[in-house]
């Protein structure tokens, strides 16, 4: 008995991947990319609520597995291109103005394309 195919038509007769249409294909990626994005999302909405340390590291863990990186900038120069400011900490150490000083609210970025900015804190140098 041969293997059968989603639509439930006999693939054991010598058919192959290569039988299904090309716009078939198309769209199972489609839909696969699609899935996979949602799954993301939820992801980090739980992350977003989960109450165990516990948890938090092993959806973490879960999502850099597919190439999902959690961001905390802490330490790093502020960029407003990557980083959401959410408040700032008086300095007077000129080198620490501009510096986030810690992350309000993780980031995540899929390999190199942002899915959410950080929500940091920033070094701002002290007014006279």
């Amino acid at each position: 008995m041969g293997w059968f195919r989603k639509d439930g038509t006999d693939g054991g007769s010598g058919a192959s991947d290569t039988d299904v249409h090309p716009l078939q294909q198309v769209t199972d990626l489609e839909r696969a990319l699609a899935d996979r994005q949602a799954l993301i999302q939820m992801c980090l909405y739980a992350l977003d609520r989960a109450r165990s340390g516990g948890v938090v590291e092993r959806l973490e863990e879960g999502l850099a597995a597919i190439g999902v990186q959690a961001l905390r900038p802490d330490g790093e120069r502020f960029d407003p291109a990557q980083h959401e400011a959410g408040g700032a900490v008086p300095t007077d150490d000129p080198a620490l103005d501009g510096i986030v000083a810690e992350t309000e609210v993780t980031g995540f970025a899929d390999h190199d394309r942002l899915l959410r900015a950080p929500i940091v804190t920033v070094y701002a140098k002290k007014n006279p």
